[in-house]
């Protein structure tokens, strides 16, 4: 079934909308899921509330991309798992590692004068992707909004993991450095 008729079922109200989003996107949200959380149980509960926010934001929201949609919802409630197992324990998952490779650029430490910079900031980092070349982009997309493993990125673009590895590291300088220029205290 293509989006817009999963979209339209939620705006109908139709109860087929949840099996027919589970059929199509299921695989996707659980990679994003236990990329985050490294647990198979808390990523089904998480793809679960997944479906269950998307039943309660369609309406009033008609999302373009549902993919996005979809996937922006699972991450964030992923993190927000994540977040709340590891006030209780350590260990598991992706995220860990991934958030220590960037705390600089999303320290939950913020100032208020941060905070409400913080929107330019995306901005920012926007501008800095579309200036990447799309292959190293990717890379970083991949690593850092969906938290894939740094042997997965490495099978995904043929590469060996230690490249990955030295292009991940050259891309936080460069962001690092970008973000410096304009103006921005790290």
């Amino acid at each position: 079934m293509d989006d817009a008729k999963i979209v339209q079922l939620y705006w109908d109200r139709n109860e087929q909308a949840i099996p027919a989003t589970a059929n199509k996107y299921s695989n996707y949200c659980t990679s994003i899921a236990k990329n985050i959380l490294g647990n198979n149980e808390d990523a089904e509960e998480c793809v679960n509330d997944t479906y269950l926010s998307a039943w309660n934001s369609m309406p009033p929201h008609r999302p373009g991309i549902l993919s996005t949609f979809l996937g922006k919802i699972t991450r964030n409630l992923s993190i927000k798992r994540y977040k709340r197992n590891t006030a209780v324990k350590r260990g598991g998952g992706q995220a860990i590692v991934v958030l220590d490779e960037i705390a600089e650029f999303v320290s939950d430490t913020d100032s208020v004068e941060q905070a409400i910079d913080r929107k330019e900031l995306v901005k920012a980092m926007d501008g800095f992707l579309d200036r990447l070349p799309s292959d190293k982009k990717n890379i970083f997309v991949c690593r850092y909004w969906y938290f894939d493993s740094i042997s997965d990125i490495a099978s995904r673009f043929g590469m060996t993991e230690n490249n990955v590895s030295v292009t991940l590291n050259r891309l936080r300088l460069k962001l690092h450095n970008y973000l410096l220029e304009r103006g921005f205290e790290l």
